[in-house]
Order: C-alpha cells, then structure tokens, then sequence
C-alpha cells in the first residue's frame, strides 16, 4: 500500500527539522562544497556533519562526488534552494505581521493605562 502524500510530505519536512540540515543546505545554495569547507562554516564534528550529510542524501536532496580524495555535496535540484527562500520569506512575513501586533498591543496599552479605569 502507497504511503498517502501527506504522510511523505510530514516525512520530508521531519527530514528538515534539524538546524545543521538547514544551514547545510543554506551553504549549498551557494553552489556545490566541499566537506572540509562545509565543516569550517560549521560549529560541528565532522562525524556530525557525516551523519546530516548522510541523512540529506538519503532523502534525496543533496548529492555528493568524489573529486580525488575529495567529496563535493551539491543540492540535488534547483527546488531546494527555491523551498529555502520561501521559507524565509513566510518566517519574515510572519515576524513583521507579530511585529505589527506587538506595535498595536504597546500602542493599545499605552492609551489605556492612561485613562482612569471606571469604579
């Protein structure tokens, strides 16, 4: 039996949920990278870095290629980086619309401690 969409999508956004996977990818944008590159951006052991790097490949979003003795990690697709800035530009939607209520809660509590509650 298939796995139903919203199953694999709650899968693929598990796979993300890891900030070590994100910036990862973040550096990937950027254009494919050597490990030891990765790992000097990275406050990481490289065993760490490893098994993140691992679990990338294994969801299919990032790839890797021996260059000598040299292993470069690119994103898979072009979508990737694409997911990445939408992402960033619901979070900043999202902070400016908490920053707007924020604004009108400060602007709305300003007014009323000024004003002489009823008895």
């Amino acid at each position: 039996m298939p796995v139903p969409l919203y199953q694999a999508k709650a899968e693929f956004f598990r796979t993300l949920g890891h900030p070590v996977r994100i910036r990862v990818l973040e550096l990937l944008q950027e254009g494919p990278r050597p490990v030891r590159d990765l790992l000097a951006d990275l406050d990481v052991e490289a065993s760490s870095l490893s098994q993140q790097l691992a679990v990338l490949r294994r969801a299919g979003l990032v790839g890797a290629t021996r260059e000598g003795n040299t292993v470069v990690y690119a994103l898979s697709t072009p979508d990737v980086a694409e997911l990445l800035r939408a992402a960033r530009r619901i979070l900043t939607e999202m902070i400016t619309d908490q920053g707007g209520l924020l604004a009108e809660l400060r602007g709305s509590g300003a007014r009323a401690g000024s004003r002489t509650a009823p008895v």
